[in-house]
């Protein structure tokens, strides 16, 4: 009797465990919430339209220092329409969609970024860091290398070197 007893109790707090989990993927209106599989659709900045172009820029630096890539890049794009010669837009569009893993557009930017400005340290370090990030170490390290020999004192330079150094030992273990 006291087996059933515990079984019954036990069946029952599993029971309501299992209740109170299945409502927290959805909310009342049935958008998926972070307990769910998929994350909270995000709406992009309100109108877009309104921003002048050192407004997204200002606003685009902080979405990116917080990591919300999506922001960033849309508001990166926004800066280079109203300001074709913006190079920090360029930089800023490159490295939100190299986070957004869309290297793809990444490729666009950084053609346009090195039309305009040309082989600069920052080009060559931006590029680089995309490369590794898909894993290209090979193209990482000469763009690196055309960085350093650039700006031999470039701290982020050197770091990602290092970095990029400490991946593809990781990577022959």
């Amino acid at each position: 009797m006291y087996r059933l007893c515990v079984r019954s109790v036990r069946l029952g707090l599993f029971a309501v465990a299992v209740a109170a989990l299945s409502g927290c993927t959805t909310d009342i209106t049935g958008s998926t919430t972070t307990w769910g599989d998929a994350r909270l659709a995000q709406t992009g900045p309100a109108n877009l339209n309104a921003y002048t172009a050192d407004r997204a820029l200002v606003e685009a630096r902080n979405h990116f220092r917080n990591n919300d890539f999506g922001y960033s890049a849309a508001l990166y794009k926004r800066v280079v329409e109203l300001s074709p010669d913006n190079q920090e837009g360029y930089v800023g569009l490159g490295a939100s969609y190299d986070k957004l893993r869309r290297f793809d557009l990444s490729d666009r930017v950084y053609a346009t970024l090195y039309n305009l400005s040309g082989a600069t340290t920052q080009y060559y370090n931006n590029a680089g860091y995309s490369y590794m990030l898909r894993g290209d170490l090979k193209s990482a390290l000469s763009n690196f290398r055309k960085a350093q020999k650039l700006d031999p004192e470039n701290v982020v330079v050197t770091n990602n070197l290092k970095m990029l150094a400490k991946g593809a030992g990781e990577a022959r273990v």
